[in-house]
């Protein structure tokens, strides 16, 4: 949401249009307020989508499932334009390309229904696992590792976090969590001698009664406790661009869970427009297109 009165909209579009009960509202709100009163994902994935058309030389559009522009929008500008035919699709999301994908063809339907004819739309694979994404991160955390120092840094745990799901959607056959997982591992063996001891944490679990996918945040610094560490360096690997989940619930709200556990918490930038990132999304859409030629 680009400010607090557009929260309640946004909410009614994650809850498909089921009312927001209005103390979900107050909460949500609250921590955008802690924020700055809004995100900057939207702009900064603006500047990614430029970036990546200057890599690649192709126009490059922007689109969000859940707020605006919207997927159904953009579709239909294509369509009512009649060009590009071809859309090749790049999840911001590294780990959820499918997903992306699949809502991006039943968005397409509206167009059609109105007589138009929808770009032929192209899938990109999940990218997490992309030598520069990894190395993106590793560059990253090393930063700041060198930035608390030797001594800090020797007695922390790295925890690499992504955003969790629900249980149902994992048991339904979703990779995600193996996805996550290899793009953990891929860091700490990038970062090599310099790795620290590593647990995989899955954050920002919804409101939902139902199981989501562990360990969570004050699960896994009661491990780190347990080892002995006196702090914990978090790397969110499942978030290429800062936002509410990682400006609140992670310099925030973890923040206070990890302190009240004796830790301290130390949190990686995430990469935003850093050159690694659009490396990684550029060639994924470059291979696409190789394919198309």
């Amino acid at each position: 949401p680009a400010t607090l009165d557009d929260i309640p909209a946004f909410l009614t579009n994650i809850r498909r249009g089921r009312p927001t009960p209005e103390a979900v509202v107050r909460a949500v709100r609250s921590r955008y307020e802690a924020i700055g009163g809004t995100s900057p994902l939207l702009a900064t994935t603006r500047a990614q989508a430029a970036l990546i058309g200057q890599k690649t030389g192709l126009p490059c559009l922007v689109a969000t499932r859940m707020w605006q522009p919207t997927f159904e929008q953009v579709l239909r500008e294509v369509a009512e334009a009649g060009t590009p035919r071809d859309l090749i699709v790049v999840s911001a999301a590294p780990h959820s390309a499918h997903v992306y994908f699949a809502a991006l063809q039943h968005a397409a339907s509206g167009p059609a229904s109105q007589g138009l004819r929808p770009p032929v739309l192209h899938e990109t694979p999940c990218w997490g696992d992309h030598p520069s994404y990894v190395q993106g991160w590793a560059d990253a955390t090393a930063r700041t590792l060198d930035q608390l120092g030797v001594r800090k840094s020797a007695r922390a745990v790295l925890v690499p976090t992504a955003h969790s799901l629900p249980m149902r959607t994992i048991h339904a056959g979703d990779p995600y969590a193996r996805l996550v997982a290899e793009t953990a591992e891929a860091l700490v063996q990038r970062l090599g001698r310099d790795a620290l001891p590593s647990m995989l944490s899955f954050q920002s679990q919804g409101m939902s009664e139902e199981p989501w996918l562990g360990p969570d945040l004050p699960t896994v610094f009661d491990r780190a406790k347990t080892t002995g560490a006196e702090g914990v360096v978090v790397v969110p690997v499942g978030f290429p661009a800062e936002h509410v989940e990682t400006l609140y619930d992670l310099d925030i709200e973890a923040k206070q869970i990890a302190e009240e556990r004796g830790l301290w918490l130390a949190r990686v930038p995430c990469l935003d427009t850093d050159d690694k990132l659009i490396d990684a999304m550029g060639a994924v859409a470059e291979e696409v297109r190789r394919r198309l030629a």
